[in-house]
Order: structure tokens, then C-alpha cells, then sequence
């Protein structure tokens, strides 16, 4: 228990954190024996000389410090139990330390720059936690043998292979190796977590052979030739691709050539298709980026930006260690040779030019941040840095082809074929996997074939089960689920097994429900709608006055009725040959249920429900606890339709609801580096208007509703700098409990906000608090957001109101308008 001195038990808690300590306190080493925990994190400690004066210490916190080398003195903390020496710079362990460290249970060594681990680690038999994420292992062999691990955390090393024996510890009960050039297990694999990677070994046999597949997809602008280049590469010639036939969505094949699977995803580059794009991209891809060289702009930036820049960005923010292949499309339409040559220098110099500035501008940041006083207080923003420095996009240079000579699509594919085999450029293109992952891929198609799986290929995951077991005697159903898990994170099939409402379905040809993605996300959606039939119109109980507001709505409300929703996949099916009336209602739902297509829509942030906004019933019966409560108007399941916020034009009602700033609103920005992702701020409107209910959106803004709590989210897009920028309202903030609940919504949205951006591997978030004075420019840094946003505790608020804070300029405000603050801060 501790007491108001900082003793526990009698004995000293000491909390140096943040001090700019450049060594150990005098005064906290002449304590020596007495002290049992300290805390020196944040500091600019290089060395700890004397620590091992400190015997009796069970828990050291030296993490965010600037230590190159791992101190020997502390193998002398023999009752040391916690260690944290995160976020440092070491880059090797001396041996002999961990050995006399018997007591040690948790050691935390993650963000480090560490490439090898000491023999003896395995010597530290107490160890239960262990954090390696973010360093450059190569290998956790010195791990084998570590009794008594509980936890492993080796996320963002350089590992390609794990140990087998490792996996043989009964304790082992946490594992996480993403971001490694793992080939053994494949990433896909270690992905599904311990039991996987557990069951992976278990099943992998002596005669397992590697593979070699590569997810290629085919980017680029609206009739750039994408669709030419996939079937062309595809039939191994010209194969000529009509206007009309343009990619709606995405298209999915696979090819076979000299033992290298390659699947080739060709996604549509019409705008309206951009908002599906995230769903499908995916990690260690090959992407074939087609640039139409007939209608390139030489030293046009725009014509740059819209054609290649665009794309290259929105590459490196979502999987920046990719491959991109540039090709040159329409070279049979430049004028002469001259004209093709001027085009690709002018790309290739633009692409160059544009990688630069990014790592220029990364590593300026970081060395920007380490300038400032006190290094240590920015170590979250340098290390989230220093990781995006890391990340290595590899761009080829461009290849031109005329897509109508066979001899040009003969050297693309050669070309291709070369790259993938490139050990430097594809490092772990070869993958180990069980002999039993091919046969049930192999299982699958047969399956299909025959008849036994539906030729729409939902089937369901029960079914599914018992049909493989009884070609697979030797693995049993959770096996297969791991080996189903393994084939839908490569794309073979898909299994939403996270989405409650089809957990228990499992899609074995994704490009059905890529044909059902077409009916509602395409270019030509009033086109469509225009095209619905008095008889469609009439098996839905509709009529044409119905169909015209729908259009309509559709707009200028950027709103698709759920009954057209029902109409146009209803149709589509039925163009498809599928006729059965359980399958249509599966899939579109009904007026008592939501379709397997909605709720797809919905998880991956393309749409949400959109309700009519009723007065309230004077007439509803009074609520009663512990009583049952009958509604006096009971709903259906449906809402009116569905909203597509990124179809929306104007922010007029949003505008009208709010009213004006004001000044001493709460007001957060929220930073994007090096840019924010495409897409980025409509998604998370949804992820916030499916929270809060009572909510208008426009096209760049939104206002919700919390109690009586005014709550705007705004996207920012200057020149240069992105930002999304949260308000509250100051009149809704009259008193120090309004104030502490507001704070409690923001971090609602700034957890949904960072989760989201987890999906792009290459940004990073910055926060800043604008000054309050009108016209003042200044702001303040809010370092420790996400340490706010880890801790439970920090919703208990027990600020002075006369704590102030003041930007340089000298304006003063008080600091819970500015932070959320706890009794800790």
C-alpha cells in the first residue's frame, strides 16, 4: 500500500521521470538499499553508473532514455522483477547479465535497435513478458528454453524464420510477430496468432514444399489500360478490351506460369470505386501501376499528380513496403518515339524526386525533434519516425508497351516473372507451408466443380467442415479453420469470421461477392437505377414516383433506399442464374432483416444506415425500472437507406445545425504524416455516427450529438498541412463536470480515430491544441495523447481551476480547456 511519503511497505518508491537527467541522482544512490522502485524514464541518460548500489530493487522504468549499450551493472539487481528499457537506442546484450537476473519476470526492450540476442537469455528462467517489437532480430533461437514465457512480442523485426521449438512451451500463451519478412511460418499464418503459428509446425511435415505467390494488383487511373494488361498477361497475348467493358469494382483471376501463382486483382479507377479500394489491398504485394502515356502532360503537375502521384502515396501510406511496377500504356497512340522517351523521363524523374522529398522530409522531422531541449519528451513522435524511415517502397522503373503488339506483352511478362524471383527485390516471395494447406485449396475448387459447394460458393462453414474432414481424416476442425483462416488472408477465399452476422459463412469464389460489390459501389449507379422495371419496381411493392425519389435522393443526398439496395442485387442475381429465393434473401435481406451485402458495406466503412429523424410520441408509455418497456410505435428492422458520405457535395444542414465557432470551443487537430490517407475522414464518420446516433454529415464535416454535448468533426486540407480538427461546443461547457464529459466524447473519437489509422502502416498522427486568443497563431503540443488514451484511469478528472497554461505569445487560459487532466498530471 503506498502512503502519502512514497514509501511502500516501508520501503521507497522514487520518481525521477522526466528530470533531463544526464546520471543517477546523488541522493537517490546514497539511499542505496532502501529504495524498491524507480522511475527514469524520459530522462537523457546515456549511462547508469552505480545502480548496482541499488540491491534491493524489484522494479527499474528506464525506458524513453538515450542508452547505446545494454548497462552490465544491472546483472547486480538480483530482486529485480520489472525491467523496462523500451524506446533506447541499444543495439547489442552483453552475456552473463540475464543469468544472475533469476527473479526477473517482465523486460521490456521494444523500439530498440537490437540485431541479436545473448546466448544465455534462455538462462533467465523467471521471465514470463517479453517485448522485442521494433528492433532487427534476425533470430530467437537464444529464446528456446525460456521456461516460464507467458508472452512474446516480436512485431516489425527482420525475422524470416521462427523456431520450432519454441512454440513447444506449454506456458506460451500471447504471440505477435507481425511486420517481419517471415517465409517460416508466412506472415498470413503468424497473422491468426499463437495457435496458428502452434498448429502450422504441428502439421508442417519433412516433405512440405515451398511455394511462390504473389498477389499482383493492377492500379491506375480510369482507362489506363488495366484491364488490357491483366487479360492480356492473362492469355500470354493482345487481348483488346472495349470502353463499355471497363472494370465495375474489381476483377479477380489467377494465373500459372514456371511454378510462380500469381493473383491478379484489376481494380477500377474511377473514383467511385476508391472507397472498396482498402478492403482489398492488402500487405507484401506486387502492384502493377498502368500510366496512360497518350494523355500524360509533360511538366504538368497535375497531370502527374492525378495519373502516378496519387497512387504512389496512397501506396506508401497502406502498404509501404510494396513493389510498384510503372508501365507505360498507349504507347501506340503518343506521336513518335521522341514523345514516349520525353514522357518517361518525365515520370521517372517526378517519381524520384517525390521519394526523396518523402525521406527528406522524415528524416528532417526526426532530426527536428532529437534538436529539441529534452529529447526524451518527444520520443513516441521520434520513434514513430524513425519507423517510418524504415519502410522501404521499392519503385521499378518504367516499362513501355503497346498493348496490341504480342511481342511487347511477351517482355512485360518476362519482366515481371524476373522481379518476383529477385530475392532483393522479393525477399520472401518463398513460403514453407504444409503439404495439407495445398490439398484443401485444391479440395476447394474440386468441390466447386462437382457441385458439392453451390457455384455462387457461399457455403456455410459447418457444411464446409465436415465435407474437408472426410477428405482429410488427420485434421480436425480446428485445424481446417486455421488452414480456411490461412487461405482467406492470401485471398483465396473469404471468411469474415469478425462480423457476428456471417461468422458462419464462408465465400470459396470471391468473385461473386466482388459482382455483388458492383451492384451498389459503380460509376453508373443512377444509370442503373433508371433502368429498374415497373416489374422490379412492383416485386418490392414500389412504385415509379418511388424510383424518382430514390434518384433523387441518391444526388443530392448522396442516400440509396434499401429497397433499391434490394432490387439491384436481386437482379444482378438473377442475371447470374441464381434463382433460389433463399440465397437472394441471404444476400440483400429483407424488410425483417439486414443482407449479408449490408453488413459488409457497413464493417468496411463504405456506408451506414441512415434513419428518418422522428419527433417524439407524447403518447409513449413511461419507462419503469425493472419493468418491461413496450414501445408505443414498435419498428421493423429497416431503416430508410443507406448514406455514402463520400458521395456528398455540401456541408449546408451540418453548417446550419452548428452555427459559428467560437474561440474557447475545445478544439483538438489532429495531424497526418506525411499526408492523410484518401478516404481517411469518411470512414471515420462512420466509425462515429454508428456510436452516436443523433448525427448530420456533409462532405468535408460532421456534428453529432452527445446528451446536450455539440460535438464537430471537420477535415482540414491546406497546401500543405492535413488535419482533422475536433470542436466542442463552449456553450455547452458552463461547468467543470460539462468540461470533463466533453473530454470523456473526445477520447471516444480519438480511439476510433487511431484505430483507423492503424491500417496504414505508413503514417503517423500528430496532435496540437490551438491557442484560445483570438487571432493568435500559436498552439501547444500535446506530446502524451496516446499514454491518455492507453489509461483507463484518466476519465477521473481533479483540476484546479486556476491552473493556467500560456502559448509563447503570453495568453493564458485554463488548462482543462486546453487538456484533459487527471490527479497525476
Amino acid at each position: 500500500m503506498l502512503n502519502l511519503n512514497g514509501r511502500q511497505n516501508g520501503k521507497k518508491e522514487e520518481d525521477y521521470a522526466g528530470k533531463k537527467l544526464k546520471a543517477l541522482p546523488t541522493e537517490l544512490l546514497q539511499r542505496g538499499q532502501d529504495a524498491v522502485k524507480v522511475d527514469l524514464q524520459r530522462n537523457r541518460l546515456k549511462q547508469i553508473t552505480g545502480i548496482s548500489q541499488l540491491l534491493n530493487l524489484t522494479e527499474l522504468n528506464l525506458s524513453r532514455n538515450e542508452m547505446t549499450d545494454f548497462p552490465s551493472e544491472i546483472k547486480a539487481l538480483c530482486n529485480l522483477v520489472k525491467l523496462y528499457m523500451n524506446q533506447n537506442k541499444m543495439k547489442t546484450i552483453p552475456e552473463n547479465v540475464f543469468p544472475s537476473l533469476e527473479r526477473l519476470q517482465f523486460l521490456k526492450l521494444s523500439t530498440n535497435q537490437l540485431d541479436t540476442l545473448p546466448q544465455d537469455m534462455n538462462k533467465c528462467q523467471s521471465l514470463t513478458y517479453l517485448n522485442l517489437s521494433n528492433n532487427c532480430l534476425r533470430n530467437l533461437e537464444p529464446l528456446v528454453g525460456l521456461p516460464c514465457l507467458k508472452e512474446l512480442y516480436v512485431e516489425r523485426n527482420q525475422l524470416a524464420e521462427l523456431p520450432d521449438l519454441l512454440f513447444q512451451n506449454n506456458c506460451l500463451t500471447h504471440f505477435k510477430a507481425i511486420g517481419n519478412p517471415l517465409r517460416k511460418p508466412p506472415e498470413e499464418v503468424c497473422a491468426g496468432g499463437l495457435r496458428d503459428v502452434q498448429n502450422y509446425f504441428s502439421m508442417l511435415e519433412e516433405n512440405s514444399s515451398d511455394v511462390y505467390t504473389v498477389k499482383t494488383m493492377f492500379l491506375g487511373s480510369s482507362m489506363a489500360g488495366k484491364s488490357t494488361l491483366c487479360r492480356s498477361l492473362k492469355q500470354g497475348c493482345p487481348v483488346p478490351v472495349a470502353e463499355a467493358d471497363r472494370t465495375i469494382g474489381i476483377e479477380i483471376s489467377e494465373v500459372e506460369s514456371d511454378g510462380i501463382r500469381f493473383y491478379f486483382w484489376d481494380f477500377a479507377g474511377q473514383e467511385e470505386y476508391y472507397i472498396t479500394h482498402h478492403v482489398f489491398i492488402t500487405a507484401q504485394a506486387f502492384v502493377i501501376l498502368a500510366i496512360d502515356l497518350a494523355s500524360y502532360q509533360i511538366k504538368n503537375p497535375q497531370s502527374f499528380n492525378e495519373k502516378v502521384g496519387f497512387w504512389i502515396r496512397n501506396i506508401q501510406l497502406k502498404i509501404p513496403d510494396s513493389v510498384v511496377l510503372l508501365v507505360g500504356t498507349h504507347v501506340d497512340q503518343c506521336t513518335n518515339e521522341t514523345e514516349v522517351k520525353e514522357k518517361q523521363k518525365d515520370i521517372e524523374e517526378n517519381v524520384e524526386e517525390m521519394l526523396k522529398k518523402h525521406k527528406f522530409n522524415l528524416n528532417q522531422r526526426r532530426k527536428n525533434l532529437q534538436d529539441l531541449e529534452g529529447p526524451s519528451l518527444y520520443s513516441d513522435q521520434i520513434d514513430q519516425t524513425e519507423r517510418l524511415t524504415e519502410h522501404k517502397l521499392k519503385v521499378l522503373e518504367l516499362v513501355l508497351i503497346d498493348c496490341t503488339e504480342p511481342l511487347d506483352i511477351y517482355r512485360l511478362h518476362t519482366r515481371i516473372k524476373s522481379e518476383v524471383l529477385n530475392k532483393d527485390t522479393f525477399p520472401n516471395i518463398e513460403q514453407t507451408l504444409p503439404r495439407c494447406y495445398h490439398e484443401v485449396e485444391t479440395d476447394l475448387q474440386e468441390l466447386l466443380k462437382n457441385g458439392d459447394i453451390p457455384q455462387h460458393g457461399i457455403v456455410a462453414q459447418k457444411d464446409l467442415l465436415n465435407e474437408l474432414q472426410n477428405r482429410h481424416g488427420a485434421l480436425d476442425h480446428e485445424k481446417l479453420k486455421l488452414i480456411l483462416q490461412y487461405l482467406h488472408r492470401i485471398g483465396v477465399i473469404m471468411w469474415y469470421k469478425e462480423i457476428p452476422e456471417l461468422a458462419d459463412s464462408l465465400f470459396v469464389k470471391p468473385s461473386f461477392l466482388i459482382s455483388l460489390f458492383k451492384t451498389i459501389v459503380r460509376h453508373d449507379l443512377v444509370k442503373e437505377l433508371n433502368a429498374i422495371s415497373p416489374a422490379m419496381l412492383k416485386s418490392e411493392n414500389a412504385l415509379l414516383k418511388n424510383k424518382n425519389r430514390w434518384i433523387r435522393d441518391y444526388e443530392d443526398r448522396a442516400t440509396l433506399s434499401n429497397v433499391a439496395i434490394r432490387i439491384l442485387v436481386r437482379n444482378e442475381l438473377l442475371k447470374l442464374g441464381f434463382t433460389e429465393e433463399e440465397l437472394i434473401e441471404e444476400v440483400v435481406g429483407s424488410r425483417k432483416r439486414e443482407g449479408n451485402l449490408l453488413s459488409l458495406l457497413k464493417h468496411f466503412d463504405v456506408c451506414l444506415s441512415s434513419k428518418n429523424k422522428s419527433d417524439l410520441d407524447p403518447k409513449a408509455s413511461e419507462f419503469h425500472p425493472k419493468k418491461k418497456w413496450v414501445a408505443s410505435n414498435p419498428l421493423v428492422y429497416e431503416p430508410d437507406a443507406c448514406l455514402f458520405p463520400s458521395y456528398l457535395t455540401n456541408n449546408e444542414q451540418v453548417q446550419q445545425k452548428w452555427g459559428e465557432d467560437n474561440t474557447e470551443d475545445l478544439n483538438i487537430h489532429v495531424y497526418f504524416l506525411p499526408e492523410r490517407p484518401h478516404g481517411f475522414f469518411h470512414r471515420l464518420v462512420i466509425r462515429t455516427c454508428t456510436f452516436y446516433s443523433q448525427n448530420w454529415i456533409g462532405k468535408d464535416q460532421c456534428l453529432f450529438f452527445c446528451g446536450n454535448k455539440r460535438v464537430l468533426l471537420r477535415e482540414k486540407c491546406n497546401e500543405e498541412d492535413q488535419f482533422i480538427e475536433i470542436r466542442c461546443k463552449h456553450s455547452d461547457l458552463a461547468t467543470s463536470t460539462d468540461i470533463q464529459k466533453a473530454w470523456q466524447v473526445i477520447k471516444v473519437i480519438m480511439h476510433r480515430l487511431t484505430k483507423l489509422a492503424e491500417q496504414w502502416q505508413g503514417l503517423c498522427l500528430i496532435v496540437h491544441i490551438p491557442c484560445k486568443a483570438p487571432g493568435c497563431s500559436d498552439y501547444f503540443e500535446w506530446n502524451d495523447w496516446q499514454d491518455w488514451l492507453e489509461d483507463s484511469e484518466t476519465d477521473t478528472f481533479n483540476v484546479g481551476l486556476d491552473e493556467k497554461h500560456t502559448c509563447r505569445y503570453g495568453h493564458k487560459r485554463r488548462t482543462e480547456l486546453l487538456f484533459p487532466r487527471t490527479p497525476n498530471a
